[in-house]
């Protein structure tokens, strides 16, 4: 982040963001429900919540989201500094928009389904978010704990996804008997495939 002395600034303990561990739990996995049925038969309402990704501390926070398809997304700069929004899509149009400080937010939005969507800063080469782009609401985010949730699935058999930007993908299939039906699941990566990411500091 010294290669803008702003950055520096206003976050001078940076924190690499790809791969956050606390205490063998990983947060900023997404996890969701990638096929089923009857998912594949259903079909379900945008939401009019907007999220928001803030330009924090020369961060991009949350680092990340899901929304649904057609959804649309506020990207904030909080940030006395100019950043970039340039959203690199397989499925979708690429856009790249620059965003000084104090300017309107940017509203985007995904018209196709897509895991992931990969949104860069080019001013801010180590600045990356990522968005799930799904037809359905069944998706979650692990959190600080490493923990997440889905509710609501009718009763089926899915294929549910763990998908991590370093750490890559794991996909387990399970079956919904009732709409009480609760399920318990846990998904480990092992550190050992992984020696690049466990250096000593």
């Amino acid at each position: 982040m010294s290669a803008d002395p702003i950055c520096w600034k206003v976050n001078p303990r940076p924190l690499s963001q790809d791969v956050l561990v606390s205490r063998g739990r990983l947060k900023n996995a997404f996890v969701y429900i990638r096929s089923g049925y009857p998912l594949n038969a259903l079909t379900f309402e945008t939401p009019a919540v907007v999220p928001v990704i803030d330009q924090r501390g020369c961060v991009f926070v949350p680092r990340v989201l899901g929304v649904q398809v057609n959804q649309t997304i506020e990207v904030r700069n909080s940030d006395p500094t100019v950043h970039n929004v340039h959203q690199v899509p397989k499925n979708n149009p690429d856009r790249n928009q620059s965003q000084p400080p104090g300017a309107p937010p940017i509203m985007i939005r995904f018209a196709q389904p897509e895991v992931m969507v990969p949104i860069k800063n080019n001013q801010h080469p180590w600045m990356w978010s990522y968005v799930g782009v799904l037809t359905h609401p069944f998706f979650s985010v692990t959190n600080q704990n490493g923990a997440f949730r889905i509710e609501g699935l009718p009763p089926g058999t899915y294929t549910i996804v763990v998908w991590h930007e370093r750490l890559g993908e794991q996909a387990r299939q399970f079956t919904v008997y009732s709409n009480d039906d609760e399920k318990k699941m846990e998904f480990r990566f092992n550190s050992k495939d992984y020696p690049e990411l466990y250096r000593w500091r």
